[in-house]
């Protein structure tokens, strides 16, 4: 048996890049989910308006790429705050599910608004850095994925340090923890579910950046926040640590699954299929998660 080594070198490399991508994609989800118990299948929506409005900033308005990077930054901050402020802050106290029909109607609604404003075909950035290719150990990366790769470091760092030392940060803690004692205590709720909303559209809209930057922006972007779901489910849904555990094992896992595919298999489709496949087995095995926390309920 031939194994090209270098072939899965070059995966394992990309698994690593692009599973930091998945797991700060991931700690959104989970940032929302601990705030107000509510899973947000618009996730991936949050992807594509970012992707969206980075590249028409870059095309219409001209300005240089770190600059429309950040009034992206700051328009999806200000996204993330008004739709959790007139659509979903009137459903508090309602049932869970119907928040999670709300967010998947949200999903739609995203989807449709997007391809009648910027139609439905493919459009790739405009060139963002000189040296688009760079050597890592051997191995040729675009320096996109690198760049995206320090970012993605650099917010887990920053979530880490932002829920251990910032008022706003222990706030959404507690109310991660009770949501009435932390009221009891003078936290203000509603500001909280403001603030995670609006984190988790920021977080997003990196990951969109850089995910178009590579592909180009399509609606085909939005896919990206179910591919994120079962990292989500196998760090556990309320666990940041786990999401990041989660996104690196299921960067990795696909791309191993793709080496398979290649290799030996010739499906054509692990890749796409692979997480979804450990999704269903870490639901059978255990169900909350690698880090999940387990409710034990009296029946």
């Amino acid at each position: 048996m031939d194994l090209n080594l270098d072939f899965l070198g070059a995966l394992m490399v990309n698994g690593v890049i692009i599973g930091t991508l998945y797991g700060v994609v991931a700690m959104s989800f989970v940032l929302i989910y601990k705030a107000s118990q509510v899973v947000n299948f618009a996730q991936g929506e949050f992807l594509l308006i970012g992707a969206w409005v980075c590249w028409w900033i870059l095309t219409d308005l001209q300005l240089p790429f770190v600059v429309s990077f950040l009034l992206t930054l700051a328009f999806m901050v200000a996204f993330g705050i008004l739709l959790q402020v007139v659509v979903l802050r009137p459903m508090i106290g309602e049932p869970t599910i119907a928040v999670i029909m709300v967010t998947i109607g949200l999903s739609l609604t995203f989807q449709a608004l997007m391809k009648w404003i910027f139609g439905v075909s493919a459009q790739p950035f405009p060139r963002i850095f000189e040296t688009e290719v760079v050597t890592v150990l051997g191995l040729r990366v675009q320096t996109v994925y690198i760049v995206s790769m320090v970012v993605s470091v650099a917010i887990m760092i920053g979530f880490g340090l932002f829920f251990k030392y910032s008022r706003m940060g222990l706030a959404m803690r507690a109310t991660a923890f009770d949501q009435q004692a932390a009221q009891s205590m003078g936290v203000s709720v509603k500001q909280v579910f403001a603030m995670a909303w609006a984190i988790s559209a920021l977080v997003s809209a990196v990951a969109g950046v850089v995910v178009g930057v590579v592909n180009g922006v399509s609606s085909a972007l939005s896919l990206f926040g179910i591919k994120v779901f079962p990292a989500v489910i196998l760090g556990g849904l309320d666990s940041v640590i786990g999401a990041v555990i989660g996104g690196l094992i299921v960067g990795l896992l696909e791309n191993f699954a793709h080496y398979l595919d290649v290799e030996f298999l010739g499906w054509g489709n692990m890749i796409s299929v692979a997480p979804f496949y450990a999704l269903i087995i870490i639901l059978m095995i255990k169900p909350y998660g690698l880090f999940g926390t387990k409710d034990i309920e009296r029946i």
